[in-house]
C-alpha cells in the first residue's frame, strides 16, 4: 500500500465510519419510551458498520505513522490497538443490547433494560477511546501527517472523554446528563467523535492529492 492509497483509506474509512454515527445518534431520541425493536436493531446495525469502518481507519492510520516515521511505528500501535479494544468492547455492548431485544416479547429501552452494557460503551469506552484519541493526535503532531489542528482536536476529545470515565458513580438514568448511560456520556460522545472523524477524514483524503511531504507546512496550516 503506498502512501497516497493510504491516505484516501484512512480518509474514506473516517468519513464513513462519522456518516454511520451521525445517522445513529438520532435514532436514540425517536421515542420517549420503550423504542419498538425496528428502532433499536437499525441503529444498532448502522452503529455495527460505524464501528467496522473504525477499525479500518485506525488500521490505515497505523500505516501512516509507520511510513511517515518508522521510529514512531508504536504510536501507530497503540492508536491501533486502542482503537481495536474501544471498537471491540462497543460491538459486544451491541450484541448483548440487540439479543435482549431480539428475546423479549414486549418493546424494552435496551439501554436500561440490559444491565452492564452502559459501562461497558460509557466508562470503560470512553477510557479505551481517550487512549486512542491521545495516541492518534500525538502521531499527528510528532510527523506531521495532518494539519496541526487535526492532532490538537484528538487531545482536546481524548481530555472530554476522559472526564466522562468516572460517570459509572451516578447511576443508570439515561435523561441524567452524567449517568452511566446519561446523554452526556454516550450521546453526546457519540456526536462528538462522529463529527472529529468527519473532519479528520475529509483532511486526510484531500492531503492524498497534495502529496505534500511529511512535515511540510502544506499539511501543518
Amino acid at each position: 500500500m503506498n502512501e497516497t492509497v493510504a491516505r484516501r483509506l484512512t480518509g474514506l474509512a473516517s468519513i464513513t465510519a462519522a456518516a454511520a454515527f451521525i445517522v445513529e445518534v438520532p435514532l436514540y431520541f425517536v421515542y420517549s419510551g420503550p423504542p419498538p425493536d425496528s428502532n433499536v436493531l437499525t441503529r444498532l446495525l448502522v452503529g455495527i458498520f460505524g464501528l467496522a469502518f473504525v477499525v479500518v481507519f485506525v488500521t490505515a492510520f497505523r500505516e501512516l505513522v509507520k511510513r511517515a516515521d518508522p521510529a514512531s511505528e508504536w504510536i501507530g500501535s497503540m492508536a491501533f490497538a486502542t482503537g481495536l479494544v474501544y471498537a471491540t468492547i462497543t460491538l459486544v455492548s451491541s450484541g448483548l443490547e440487540g439479543g435482549a431485544v431480539i428475546a423479549a416479547d414486549h418493546p424494552i429501552d435496551p439501554t436500561i433494560a440490559v444491565s452492564g452494557t452502559y459501562v461497558l460503551y460509557g466508562s470503560i469506552s470512553r477510557l479505551m477511546l481517550a487512549l486512542c484519541l491521545t495516541a492518534v493526535g500525538y502521531g499527528i503532531s510528532r510527523t506531521g501527517l495532518l494539519p496541526r489542528w487535526t492532532g490538537r482536536s484528538a487531545h482536546v476529545l481524548a481530555a472530554v472523554n476522559l472526564a466522562f470515565v468516572p460517570s459509572v458513580f451516578f447511576g443508570n438514568d439515561p435523561a441524567h446528563f452524567y449517568a452511566a448511560n446519561g446523554w452526556g456520556t454516550t450521546a453526546l460522545m457519540g456526536a462528538m467523535l462522529s463529527y472529529w472523524l468527519l473532519a479528520v477524514g475529509v483532511s486526510a483524503y484531500r492531503s492524498a492529492g497534495r502529496r505534500a511531504p511529511v512535515g511540510s507546512p502544506a499539511l501543518r496550516h
